[in-house]
């Protein structure tokens, strides 16, 4: 009878709670309701990755100021920040947004200056492991437009969760300097730190957002930097010069190096444990986080492969060696998954690597590469194709880039070249 007594006693402490977290749940009558028609699309996104162990970059009492470009335009905006590779809590002392003051990346316009609260506080600490939302902040920020982001940490924090090449320069300061209107910087960096996504509101009918899933290429590698040619980038571009498409934002979930079927896996005593983490978990794995997650998610782009032929034997251990039939396995893996979503999913064709300073070509992979892009083109599982090869390859010699589109290492487009992988996607695919 006595465990029956507990038991009741302990039933009826746990109601009590439940109750009152029932009644705190429910909407006050006279609560502000947002507009029916606004909705929330991401405007800017990058992919997260670890580091490799011994690279970690540490913040002591330092802000990091870091500028983002911006595909849709909305007045209100809110981040995704992330320590979802972080091992111990992250401690964010403050963050603010406000539009630049120039073209340097160190300077705010205060009167745009805005600080971000998380859950009402303007201090927050984020779970080891966890992404976190800020609460919504009225900002008018047109399409197109910059937007510097100034995250202050207060304690010793390894920069864990990162975006390692951001061919955007970014800042150090120290101390508390979120709402300087001119940075004094003691560090410039090429990376982002625990910043993954600024969505934007919109009252645009039909507003989403598209996503390109890809590596280096789409990353923007070789591009020049702080001047926003990666090909994402330009294809926002096209479609804010269209009346009908200017509704769309365009997300950039490329990493360079990224695989499609395999984490990075450095051979133990290679150069690649220095770098190798860089790469990010397989799209495959990172999927669900840097596409289904996306704000306003409608359209997906795929340009993954290259690093799956190319990486094995190199930076990959040789037993990783993938046929054309793992690759097109995946990418059937990533249109059911797509679709479930509701996404369409637009497949890229590999562009070429003859030549290139990575080891990658030799004439199996080639025809690895052909097999693949063959059943891309011709397959009909993708909802339509994009035809990067061809958009970039050299007539007389198809399995090479050509010279004008070529960074100089023979597998990376320079900044006409990845125009011309922008230029090649139709935009009949967004109406």
């Amino acid at each position: 009878m006595r465990y029956r007594a507990r038991i009741a006693a302990l039933l009826a402490a746990l109601l009590v709670p439940a109750v009152a977290t029932a009644a705190l749940a429910t909407p006050h009558p006279a609560a502000p309701r947002p507009a029916k028609h606004r909705s929330w699309i991401g405007s800017w996104a990058t992919a997260p990755t670890g580091t490799p162990a011994g690279v970690v970059t540490v913040f002591r009492n330092e802000t990091i100021r870091q500028t983002v470009h911006l595909s849709a335009g909305g007045s209100a905006v809110r981040l995704r920040l992330s320590n979802e590779f972080g091992t111990q809590p992250l401690v964010l002392g403050e963050v603010r947004v406000a539009r630049p003051a120039g073209n340097d990346g160190q300077r705010i316009d205060r009167r745009t200056d805005h600080r971000l609260t998380f859950g009402g506080r303007t201090s927050v600490t984020v779970p080891a492991g966890a992404p976190l939302l800020s609460d919504p902040v009225p900002l008018d920020l047109p399409a197109g437009s910059d937007l510097v982001v100034s995250i202050y940490l207060p304690k010793r924090t390894p920069g864990a969760t990162l975006h390692a090449f951001s061919y955007q320069h970014n800042f150090v300061a120290a101390g508390n300097a979120t709402s300087a209107a001119d940075l004094t910087p003691t560090a410039t960096m090429d990376a982002w730190y625990f910043l993954t996504g600024v969505s934007v509101s919109t009252s645009v009918p039909r507003a989403a957002s598209v996503v390109a899933l890809g590596d280096s290429i789409t990353d923007g590698a070789n591009t020049t930097a702080n001047t926003d040619n990666r090909w994402p980038d330009l294809l926002a571009r096209r479609l804010r010069g269209s009346a009908e498409l200017r509704r769309l934002g365009v997300l950039n979930a490329g990493i360079s190096g990224n695989r499609l079927l395999h984490d990075p896996n450095p051979p133990a005593g290679s150069d690649a444990e220095a770098y190798a983490a860089f790469f990010g978990q397989s799209a495959l794995r990172r999927f669900d986080r840097d596409v289904a997650a996306q704000p306003g998610a409608r359209y997906l782009i795929v340009l993954l492969g290259v690093n799956d032929i190319g990486h094995p034997g190199s930076t990959a251990p040789a037993a990783e060696k993938v046929t054309a039939a793992d690759i097109i396995e995946g990418y059937r893996q990533l249109i059911a998954r797509a679709h479930d979503r509701g996404l369409k999913v637009y497949g890229a064709t590999i562009t070429p690597f003859k030549g290139d300073t990575f080891g990658f070509y030799s004439s199996a992979n080639e025809a690895t590469r052909q097999a693949v892009n063959r059943w891309v083109r011709t397959g009909g599982e993708y909802d339509a194709v994009i035809d990067f090869d061809a958009a970039v390859r050299d007539p007389r010699h198809p399995d090479q880039l050509l010279a004008r589109y070529d960074s100089g290492d023979h597998l990376h487009p320079n900044d006409a070249g990845t125009a011309a992988l922008a230029a090649a996607v139709p935009l009949r695919l967004f109406r």
